[in-house]
């Protein structure tokens, strides 16, 4: 039940941060915001987790676990109602255009001549600077609403505080130690499913126009694959607020503790664990919350004096940094490197990727369980997957499309190669008298395949059509340069991408998928490795640290410097009403691609110098415990007693049942060699005897027990 209530949750908060991710390029249009602050608002989720984490791991490990939980949900459905209700206190989304006011005539419209028209427009107006500063501070005050979309994401990070450590070490402490990875490998796979719908999700809402239903859509000039498309963003957030709400309700009535499943020996330690719950009811005994926080500094020292766990710390870092990255802008590298939109990028990842990523996870939990991989196992496992993953990934470099070609920004007007972008090169003897904006995007394509950025800079002096029909004639830029073209005509949109770009996508998409697959099969086994090498009391603590600093140091400033190296690859910026750089318009798609892909394989490659101290680190301390958990095996082999009733005890007066420490190797730092020195094989098993004789003992009296209350 609890496995599949956290499952529950865990699909409903794996859903709606996917929509995040993939709802970035509309958040980042709608707000016109550039991809440092949309990097900063993806940030925020990790912010809420800085402040509650490390303390709820502590505190709510000896609290009640499935109740924290269920707040947790509750706090996540509010920031996700903020988010999404943001959108009903904006007005209606508007773009540049140059037929923004002409949508509902068909009559013949010179983009060249557009100066003198709007003279003869505002002419009709009574104050012109009025309707004007009204528009500067609508805009304005529409564009400072993203703080909300910042303090709901924060709130969706304090919500998801106590799910994962509260929820993996409730697994863990009532669960079999064989089928623990196993339970947390099929908990990752449905988690899965929660991004897959997401990025469906937020496929389907990213073909919506934000303003859907509140509009005519017929007047809209614009396509999804527009730089200036907006989709219905705030969808998404009201579904995954509605889901979340509902996975709170099984929380609050499942128990503080559930019976421990137990396999080979295990009733031994059943016992103890009931005997020493009566002892401590009897004896009164209850921790209040000050003996609770007075054991957090000394937790927190013996945890950080682990070298394992420290070497893990740093590259569990670097590696969620580079993930954290690569999923925030792979949706955003799609559309701008291969010409995808945003609803085909989205889909594309949530039926290749992630399905992909599920397996992997899926069938790494069962090798770690069909081979019983130890710690030292489970590291070099991880080690060569993660490699080869890497190493595969170095070909997506080769995957590329180049710029469409664009006057004036990625070409001359006359089609030479000219990657400058400053203004005075968007001018030319083509367009100089028509008096453009060089500020204002509404592309259009010629049959030359030359994008220009608007209808005026082309040159065009009448136009036919309506809406997005709309076909501006007579352009000079296109006459001018190119008289062999049949016609001097510009349609609206920009040109799609060149030639031999789709082969290029196909090449990425499988390599992508191929890596993900390989690298995901080491992750239920890298968990495990933070699990196994720590203590059972500092287990949540473990856990609750690790996902604390790697969401500070990783998760907070990764999508921040992402964004701000993607900004520095931008080629054509949008201005605000108001003045002020706004969403950038197109890239250099080379300088995007390798400062993209460049990032995310130096901080990976970085981090295997710290994978490999680790796997230096388990060799040293746990060689020698393997060597002794093996002797310990072979002095315990024994055959079980064949008769209860004729079998003698052989239990001396006077003798306690062996320590767990005698009769198993547990994942420490210590020498275990020490501990079994001093005794021979013979005294091995007949310790080994007289414990399995005195658990039959034991159920023998609990069946006649049983017999009588019947």
């Amino acid at each position: 039940m609890f496995i599949a209530a956290l499952a529950f949750v865990n699909f409903s908060k794996a859903l709606l941060g996917a929509y995040i991710k993939s709802s970035i390029t509309q958040i980042e249009r709608r707000f016109d915001l550039s991809s440092t602050h949309v990097g900063l608002i993806d940030g925020s989720f990790e912010i809420g987790n800085l402040f509650f984490l490390a303390l709820v791991s502590h505190f709510g490990a000896k609290m009640h676990r499935p109740r924290l939980i269920a707040i947790g949900c509750i706090i996540m459905s509010v920031g996700a109602f903020l988010t999404g209700l943001i959108h009903f206190f904006m007005g209606r989304y508007k773009y540049d255009s140059f037929i923004h006011g002409f949508r509902n005539s068909t009559e013949n419209y010179a983009a060249c001549a557009r100066q003198t028209l709007s003279e003869d427009v505002l002419s009709n107006q009574t104050d012109p600077s009025t309707e004007l500063n009204k528009d500067c501070v609508s805009q304005s005050s529409s564009s400072n609403m993203w703080i909300y979309v910042f303090l709901g994401n924060a709130l969706r990070g304090i919500g998801e505080t106590p799910c994962t450590p509260l929820g993996i070490s409730y697994i863990d402490d009532f669960a079999k130690a064989e089928n623990s990875p196993f339970y947390i490998a099929c908990l990752q796979t449905i988690t899965l499913l929660g991004p897959f719908f997401g990025f469906l999700l937020g496929s389907y809402c990213a073909n919506l126009y934000v303003d859907f239903g509140f509009v005519d859509m017929e007047s809209i000039t614009i396509t999804p694959k527009d730089a200036r498309w907006v989709g219905a963003w705030w969808v998404g957030f009201l579904v995954g607020a509605v889901l979340l709400l509902m996975s709170s309700v099984p929380f609050w009535f499942l128990p503080r503790s559930l019976p421990k499943q137990e396999g080979k020996g295990g009733e031994v330690n059943e016992i103890k664990d009931r005997t020493e719950e009566i002892e401590d009811t009897l004896n009164g005994k209850q921790m209040s919350l000050k003996d609770i926080a007075r054991g957090f500094l000394p937790s927190l020292k013996r945890l950080l004096a682990t070298p394992a766990y420290i070497l893990c710390l740093c590259d569990f870092i670097l590696r969620f940094s580079a993930i954290v990255g690569l999923i925030t802008f792979k949706g955003k590298y799609l559309e701008q490197q291969f010409g995808q939109s945003a609803s085909r990028a989205n889909f594309l990842i949530g039926v290749l990727n992630l399905p992909a990523v599920a397996v992997g996870i899926f069938l790494g939990g069962l090798i770690m369980r069909r081979y019983k991989l130890d710690v030292l196992s489970s590291a070099k496992f991880v080690f060569g997957t993660s490699f080869t993953a890497f190493l595969l990934s170095l070909l997506q470099f080769h995957a590329k499309c180049d710029n469409i070609p664009i006057a004036g920004v990625t070409v001359s007007y006359s089609g030479g190669l000219n990657m400058t972008s400053s203004g005075h090169m968007l001018l030319s003897e083509c367009n100089r008298d028509c008096a453009c904006l060089a500020d204002e995007w509404d592309p259009v394509c010629s049959d030359n395949k030359i994008t220009y950025i608007s209808p005026c800079l082309a040159g065009c002096y009448n136009s036919t059509g309506f809406g997005k029909n709309t076909v501006f004639n007579n352009c000079q830029c296109v006459s001018s340069f190119f008289p062999d073209l049949n016609s001097s005509s510009v349609k609206l949109g920009p040109c799609p991408q060149l030639a031999g770009c789709s082969s290029s996508f196909t090449s990425y998409m499988f390599v992508s998928v191929l890596s993900t697959f390989i690298s995901a099969l080491g992750t239920t086994p890298g968990y495990m490795i933070i699990i196994r090498c720590i203590s059972a009391d500092l287990k949540s603590l473990a856990i609750g640290i690790l996902m604390l600093l790697t969401r500070t140091l990783g998760g907070i400033p990764a999508p921040i410097y992402f964004g701000s190296l993607i900004d520095s690859t931008c080629l054509k910026w949008s201005v605000k009403d108001c003045g002020g750089r706004g969403a950038c318009r197109v890239y250099d798609n080379d300088m995007y691609r390798l400062t993209f892909l460049g990032l995310i394989t130096g901080l990976t490659g970085t981090s295997y110098f710290f994978f490999i101290g680790l796997i230096v680190v388990l060799v040293k301390e746990f060689g020698k415990t393997d060597k002794a958990t093996e002797a310990v095996n072979e002095g315990m082999e024994l055959e079980r007693p064949p008769d209860k009733k004729g079998s003698q005890t052989g239990w001396e007066d006077g003798k306690k049942l062996p320590q767990e420490s005698q009769l198993t190797s547990p994942c420490k730092s210590q020498d275990t060699a020490n501990l079994i020195s001093p005794r021979t094989k013979e005294d091995l098993k007949k310790e080994r005897l007289m414990a399995e004789q005195y658990v039959n003992e034991i159920e023998l009296e609990e069946h006649e027990g049983t017999l009588k209350d019947k």
